[in-house]
């Protein structure tokens, strides 16, 4: 991901510098639109990390349930 950012950023440096107007307002605009993309990316690593955290929680829940459930079958026996 990092190597992605850094092209990413090396490209929109490279755009925004190759006309012949303010080159420090498309800079600025270079940097701002890598920066939004870069939290973009971040946020939905997150969420991405959020859900196979809660998908490994249930399973483990449910595997230990049904643990439990055949503990308790084997003491009534």
């Amino acid at each position: 991901m990092k190597k992605f950012l850094t092209v990413l950023v090396i490209a929109a440096a490279m755009t925004s510098c190759n006309g012949s107007g303010d080159a420090a307002a498309k800079t600025d605009s270079a940097v701002t639109t890598a920066s939004d993309t870069a939290k973009k990316l971040v946020d939905s690593t997150a969420a991405k990390v959020d859900s196979t955290v809660k998908a490994v929680a249930d399973t483990a829940k449910a595997k230990i349930g049904a643990i439990t459930d055949s503990a308790k079958k084997a003491v009534k026996k």
